[in-house]
């Protein structure tokens, strides 16, 4: 699934093809993504001008004059924007044709994307009002890892993929992260200290910024919008590398799973 890092590359990628341009239709092949495009989107999006294309979390924020729309990748979902007149694929659900032949067009082989009206402010919709803090902005720091920790006896990795405490640590990049960190992904959250919390939160910070300088980490189906995916998969240390030595220490990589994911560890560097 695309996370903050593929997200983050797709909306800078896109932004200037899209910022300032004049919306004419929406033409939809196929309404059944996970949740259904109303019918009379369209109309609501037509003659609108896109303002701004931003980033929630996982979700693309693209601001009208009017309202906004709220777009979700799902498992595999790209975003292009090509001339109107290049011909569909299979999975080629809808198109947002904007004036002067081009248009945004959504690919999910999976449907288990979204593309949403939000008339409101989009922050307030049900699907981004409860996300914590961007890890890349002003006020994510160790402190507020360790006092959003207190009390919890959660899995230190389920804690930090928790979408209400941080958005945009998936589970790749918080393994990434712990093993930077040099921190066990099964410790219990709250049994860390301040001093921990602060390097697990520059972990965080580090190895995000770097997967999206790198353009994001090949997930399987996902591609950026350019159609070519992301390479910090290169520079992946522990992730997907059961059994094989660790480059600090030689030590083997272990995995295991943590409420139902994957998690790789060195059990000598981290403790």
């Amino acid at each position: 699934m695309p996370e903050l890092p593929e997200v983050e590359t797709a909306r800078r990628g896109l932004a200037p093809h899209l910022e300032g341009q004049t919306i004419m239709e929406l033409k939809v092949r196929e309404h059944r993504l996970r949740l259904p495009i109303p019918d009379d989107m369209g109309e609501m999006l037509a003659g609108q001008q896109v303002r701004e294309l931003r980033r929630r979390g996982k979700y693309l924020i693209l601001d009208l004059q009017k309202g906004s729309v709220l777009i979700h990748l799902g498992m595999s979902g790209s975003l292009r924007v090509l001339p109107t007149i290049t011909p569909p694929g299979p999975h080629d659900h809808l198109d947002l044709v904007l004036r002067g032949g081009r248009c945004l067009r959504l690919r999910d082989p999976r449907r288990f994307g979204l593309f949403l009206w939000a008339e409101d402010i989009p922050e307030r919709h049900p699907l981004l009002c409860e996300l914590g803090p961007e890890p890349l902005e002003e006020g994510f720091n160790g402190d507020y890892l360790f006092r959003q920790s207190r009390g919890r006896r959660r899995r230190l990795k389920g804690f930090v993929m928790d979408s209400r405490v941080v958005v945009g640590v998936g589970n790749i990049y918080a393994s990434e992260s712990l093993y930077l960190a040099g921190l066990r992904p099964d410790r219990h959250a709250g049994e860390l200290d301040m001093v921990e919390y602060q390097a697990l939160a520059l972990a965080i910070v580090s190895v995000l910024t770097s997967s999206i300088a790198a353009g994001g980490t090949t997930l399987r189906d996902f591609v950026g919008e350019d159609g070519h995916p992301g390479y910090f998969a290169r520079q992946l240390q522990v992730y997907g590398r059961e059994g094989q030595p660790c480059i600090r220490c030689a030590t083997s990589i272990l995995r295991v799973k943590i409420e139902q994911r994957s998690s790789f560890y060195c059990p000598s560097c981290q403790t």
